[in-house]
């Protein structure tokens, strides 16, 4: 019998998308999949479905699982994050030897994976955190992959983690070493709050247009968009969500508005409060699914408040286009700064121009932007510093402030676009009234401030209710 040069748990969506992926580049692959209630056939049905692939062999005893594939063994996890991979971990422990490798490719927390990594080396094994992105169609046809791991465990995983990951415009694959412990799966969190932020602009975006426009008009806005720089992979599912009918009608207009979150993107905005970095549009996203889940409240409230609006007008597609742009550029900057910050206190040595490159296929947040980020941070690890970027900026503030009074006139919540300009009008304010804070603080605390007429650096108290 042929031993297999991959083993993959946890046969879901994902994972029989990967195994198939695996097995079509050639690799001879195990799967497994408990049989315990409701899961009795996964398995045999999956092997079923899938007989042409001779490659392919599947398992419901771990001992079995583990025995079927050579070493130093190459086991993928494709299970539900949490104490689950704990509970798997335990289970293959007892049968595994010295430098096997195990890789959990979910949504796993960062800090979850370095103690899984930590744990795992006094085993003798290695353990990867790999962040995947791009879904059902990605998983099959190619992901982009963030393997955090030690670099001789990425040397003996990448020939096929490479041969699986989507192509960039270079033929290149979108997976290369992120760096070790955490690393991969702290990327992929973040990668999902520029997610989060990017979706709720695009939502923020049809509310607005919603005024003034049919679903055709503004499919084909965005149809136009995705035609210059603006282009993404969102921007194009999203001119096609507006278009899918059920008989006569929208589908749209019959998905109930109550966003879902697993938890990605509040951990990227916890993430940001203890690495002192902002990643506000990330934070408004989060709190904007949470306010979409209070339905039933929203409802009732709605017909007790009053709904005064100035006008409603047609919106200026030039200056919508713009304030857009103008948004996504600030998205994007916040989620790097906050990937740069966590690189320098782990010492990752993450570099943030080749993770933007395997963002630029098979994964969600994939854009034409994304692609101009692999230049801008070649060089520079701010997207701030870029005077292409600043020139855009500059230019687009009183617009996008007026797309914001639009907003409020009309009654459209827009919080990541007002976060996108608050941030850049606070960063672009030499003085900021934080000294009334300190002051504040001073005053009830005694907790020091320093004084703007020296550069000591020294901290003073001022007994400030003393005439």
């Amino acid at each position: 019998m042929i031993e297999s040069d991959f083993g993959l748990i946890g046969l879901g969506v994902m994972g029989k998308n990967i195994s198939l992926n695996v097995a079509e580049n050639g690799y001879y692959v195990s799967v497994y999949n408990r049989s315990t209630h409701k899961e009795e056939n996964i398995v045999a049905d999956f092997l079923k479905e899938h007989s042409s692939y001779e490659n392919i062999k599947g398992y419901t005893e771990i001992s079995q699982f583990i025995q079927s594939i050579k070493r130093p063994r190459n086991i993928f996890l494709m299970i539900k994050a949490g104490d689950a991979i704990d509970a798997v971990i335990e289970q293959l422990l007892p049968f595994l030897s010295e430098d096997d490798i195990i890789t959990d490719g979910g949504n796993s927390h960062y800090t979850d994976t370095q103690r899984r990594f930590n744990y795992l080396l006094t085993k003798g094994i290695h353990f990867v955190g790999c962040g995947v992105s791009g879904g059902e169609k990605g998983a099959r046809h190619g992901p982009s992959l963030m393997p955090g791991c030690s670099k001789s465990t990425y040397k003996i995983i990448s020939p096929i983690l490479e041969a699986i990951a989507a192509k960039d415009s270079k033929s290149s694959p979108c997976c290369a070493y992120i760096g070790s412990e955490g690393s991969g799966h702290f990327v992929k969190m973040v990668h999902n709050g520029i997610e989060y932020a990017e979706m709720q602009l695009l939502a923020e975006l049809y509310a607005l247009l919603t005024l003034s426009f049919s679903n055709e008009e503004i499919a084909k806005v965005l149809q136009d968009w995705n035609e210059r720089d603006l282009s993404s992979f969102l921007l194009e599912i999203t001119s096609e969500i507006l278009l899918k009918k059920e008989g006569d009608d929208y589908l749209l207009d019959f998905v109930l508005d109550k966003a879902g979150s697993k938890g990605t993107g509040a951990w990227s905005s916890k993430t940001a409060f203890d690495l002192g970095s902002v990643n506000s549009m990330m934070s408004s996203a989060v709190f904007s699914r949470y306010i979409s889940s209070f339905k039933e409240t929203r409802v009732v409230l709605a017909k007790k408040a009053t709904h005064s609006t100035s006008y409603q007008k047609k919106i200026d597609l030039i200056a919508l286009e713009k304030a857009y742009r103008f948004a996504r550029i600030i998205n994007h900057h916040q989620g790097f700064d906050l990937i740069h910050r966590a690189s320098k206190k782990y010492n990752w040595n993450l570099k943030l121009s080749e993770i933007a490159r395997i963002w630029t296929s098979g994964c969600i947040i994939r854009s034409q932007f994304m692609s101009d980020c692999i230049c801008y941070f070649e060089n520079k690890n701010d997207l701030l510093t870029n005077t292409s970027i600043l020139n855009i900026l500059n230019d687009g503030e009183k617009i996008i402030s007026k797309i914001i009074q639009d907003a409020m006139a009309n009654r459209v919540p827009i919080d990541s676009f007002w976060s996108a300009y608050n941030y850049w009008v606070s960063m672009t304010t030499a003085m900021l009234p934080a000294h009334l804070i300190q002051a504040q603080r001073d005053y009830f605390g005694s907790h020091t401030y320093q004084r703007n007429d020296n550069d000591s650096g020294d901290f003073t108290h001022t007994n400030w209710s003393e005439t």
